[in-house]
């Protein structure tokens, strides 16, 4: 087995000897995506030209079948290949118009991608990749495209052709910028063709193509040139001193990690207002050494000013970050606040100069300015995307052009992509069909949701309701481990999507999970500053926690246990709104309050005083927080009736004294769900609909509430009691 320090040898002759042609490209595939070292989340493609049999001849034909549009390598499965003609995809250059004008694309070229659809062998419907022309005009039966660092990184250099020929000899040809089609796989074939021994091209300012006829041969060297380049850069990186003179020294020094997750609490939600001016942004922090030492150094400014170099990165980066000099040992937040702000006016304005100079008479209309990465020295870096999974991945995309300066510099001198070749990128009308045929986003896509109380009952079935429209889902509840529970089931059913962990809280996914006692305000504010640092903010909050204290055998209740229902179902909903407001206001995105109450709040009974006179208590208290939060937040509450199933507030003992209460029928020894369906049917014979309530019913009434649906709605309450008639409103 060959040794490799920079990447991971993974290949298994076993396994491998079991699998179809197919099954070994994909097998090629997930061994090379699975290491970021060797390509980025989404980045690169792989091929395999094989004999199939033809389904209209039967005759034996060359097929290749190649990665296609989207997806990523790492988790791609046989349906995420496209599978063409060879012959009749070779056969396209007959209809190539030809190349281009000097400076620019011929429009031919994006005319070329229709094409392939007339090659499509076996009614594949997997979308063809605009790579697919490097894969099919390349000799080698079994090609890889990858976006290494290491080889990015002398791909960006200033004298890339020159250390291509250093590094590898004549192992690798050099071919100069060309945005990916077709006119770039002509050149490939024509170096191919004029150095027959050759076995890889390096691409400038884009990555490396390698091929083999044998599969395990083309990962074997994929690796191997990669390994090269890793060697080299990090000589060259030891002798000029390594860490501690990279990116020509540090400049500032880092914060300790509580003063960082402090700033980062503080500022976040803040700066997810400015940047969500358009669209909501979802963050991921990340302050691990790497992105510090980059951060804090002598040259972050001029090399972030610069941009990235890799298409695949500023796609997701944008053409440049937004770099904030603030020194971390002399200056506070509020002069971070303002030069966050003042860094922000600039970012759109060059965005929007940049989008003016270079656009065309049939580009798209510009996209959101705002950054999606923000470095600060003695923090780190914020990213931020329509989801959480996008925002690790801008992340990962980010230390990946990081890791390219750092090589860069390391051998020559970085460079970045001209601004009209980026601009050519990232607006191509090929792109542009691309998002427009993406699904609409789910109505609470891009936002952040709290539930409080979601370890069991309604607040459990709310959390699980709200994320199937795409809600980022926070779970808290006083049982940390009820709440851990109920955002694993989330994760496990939605997965935790793609790209780098952040630090700490940071790595999560749709959901995440954490404890907090609403009677504690110090405990509301610490889960509020973990979300911030999670997610960057919060959208809504609903507030599902509760409890029910019944009165003793002489129809009182203890003093302490007064005070508790009270803390806890009414206290606790105004510290939760009034801690919350702060972040509101600071994010200044509207936002949603949902409080729980009760029938009971308007129906008197016996054996429930403290109770129904604390939901009395908190219908007010939503009237009240309506007027305090307005006009940025909507507050409203959900009143149900008595909601057995599912409810942490119906423990059997509290079950049987109920059935007892009303002289139903039953067994000592009769199961648990038995019984408290029994007292769902007596409850629901009391109501106008004779249904029983359930947690799903209570959680549709959230769900409306934190939608736009109701959006003048404020300071009311919405019965899902079946009809009680009892608490009609007199």
């Amino acid at each position: 087995m060959p040794e490799f320090k920079h990447v991971s040898y993974s290949w298994d002759d076993d396994l491998a000897a079991h699998l179809d042609p197919v099954e070994r490209l994909v097998y090629r595939s997930n061994l090379l995506g699975g290491d970021q070292r060797v390509t980025n989340t989404g980045g690169g493609n792989t091929s395999s030209k094989l004999i199939e049999t033809d389904p209209l001849t039967g005759e034996d034909v060359e097929v290749l079948w190649v990665k296609g549009s989207g997806g990523d390598l790492r988790t791609a499965k046989r349906e995420n290949f496209s599978s063409l003609y060879q012959d009749k995809l070779r056969s396209l250059q007959t209809v190539y118009a030809g190349k281009p004008e000097k400076g620019l694309k011929s429009p031919a070229e994006d005319e070329m991608v229709g094409m392939y659809t007339h090659t499509t062998f076996n009614l594949n419907p997997r979308a063809s990749s605009i790579d697919t022309p490097l894969h099919s005009f390349l000799p080698g039966r079994h090609v890889d495209h990858m976006h290494p660092n290491a080889i990015i990184a002398i791909a960006a250099s200033k004298h890339c052709e020159e250390l291509t020929r250093e590094i590898f000899g004549g192992e690798m040809a050099y071919v100069p910028w060309m945005r990916p089609g077709f006119e770039l796989g002509l050149a490939m074939e024509e170096i191919a063709k004029s150095q027959p021994d050759l076995k890889a091209i390096m691409m400038g300012q884009h990555g490396f193509i390698s091929w083999d006829d044998d599969d395990k041969v083309c990962y074997t060297r994929t690796l191997a040139f990669i390994e090269k380049a890793a060697d080299f850069i990090e000589a060259k990186y030891q002798a000029r001193g390594g860490d501690a003179a990279a990116f020509g020294g540090a400049k500032y020094e880092t914060l300790p990690e509580a003063g960082r997750k402090s700033a980062f609490a503080a500022i976040l939600p803040w700066l997810r207002g400015q940047v969500s001016q358009q669209k909501r942004f979802i963050g991921t922090v990340q302050d691990d050494e790497k992105i510090l030492r980059f951060v804090n150094s002598a040259d972050a400014p001029r090399l972030a000013e610069l941009g990235t170099s890799c298409p695949d990165h500023f796609l997701r980066t944008k053409i440049k970050p937004l770099y904030i000099e603030w020194n971390p040992q002399s200056e506070d937040l509020t002069a971070l606040k303002e030069k966050l702000a003042a860094g922000l006016d600039k970012y759109r304005a060059d965005y929007a100069s940049y989008y003016e100079t270079c656009k065309h008479a049939n580009s798209p209309a510009m996209r959101d300015p705002n950054p999606t990465v923000v470095l600060i020295p003695g923090l780190g870096m914020i990213a931020w995307g329509k989801d959480k999974s996008e925002s690790r991945v801008t992340a990962e995309f980010y230390n990946c052009a990081v890791e390219v300066m750092r090589g860069a510099e390391a051998i020559d001198e970085y460079i970045s992509l001209p601004q009209q070749e980026a601009f050519d990128i990232e607006y191509w009308l090929l792109e542009e069909a691309k998002l427009q045929r993406m699904p609409a986003e789910k109505e609470l896509a891009r936002q952040v949701v709290i539930v409080i109380g979601a370890g069991s009952g309604i607040g459990k079935e709310t959390a699980h309701r709200l994320v199937k429209d795409g809600a980022h889902i926070v779970c808290v509840d006083l049982n940390e481990e009820a709440a851990k529970a109920t955002a694993r089931e989330i994760t496990d059913r939605y997965g935790v999507g793609i790209g780098v962990a952040g630090t700490g809280v940071s790595n999560c996914g749709p959901a995440t999970s954490f404890a907090a006692n609403i009677t504690d305000r110090a405990s509301i504010r610490a889960m509020l500053d973990q979300v911030a640092l999670a997610y960057g903010g919060f959208d809504h909050i609903c507030v599902t926690a509760g409890i029910f204290v019944p009165s003793d055998t002489t129809g009182h209740i203890p003093d302490e246990k007064w005070a508790l229902t009270f803390s806890i179902n009414v206290t606790g909903s105004y510290l939760v709104g009034d801690e919350a407001g702060k972040t509101w206001r600071e994010q200044g995105l509207r936002g949603n309050l949902v409080l729980t109450t009760s029938a009971n709040a308007a129906v008197a009974k016996k054996g429930s005083l403290a109770y129904d006179t604390s939901k009395a208590a908190a219908n007010h208290l939503v009237r009240e927080l309506s007027i305090e939060l307005s006009p940025l937040v909507r507050v409203n509450g959900v009143a149900p009736a008595t909601v057995v199933q599912g409810s942490a507030m119906f423990p059997r003992d509290r079950v049987i004294g109920s059935l007892a209460k009303y002289a139903i029928p039953y067994s000592e020894d009769e199961a648990t769900e038995s019984l408290v369906s029994k007292l769902a049917e007596f409850y629901a014979d009391r109501t106008l609909t004779k249904s029983p309530i359930t947690p799903a019913d209570q959680a549709e009434a959230y769900f409306l509430l934190v939608t736009q649906r109701l959006s003048k709605t404020t300071g009311q309450i919405i019965t899902v009691d079946g009809g009680l008639h009892e608490a009609f409103l007199r």
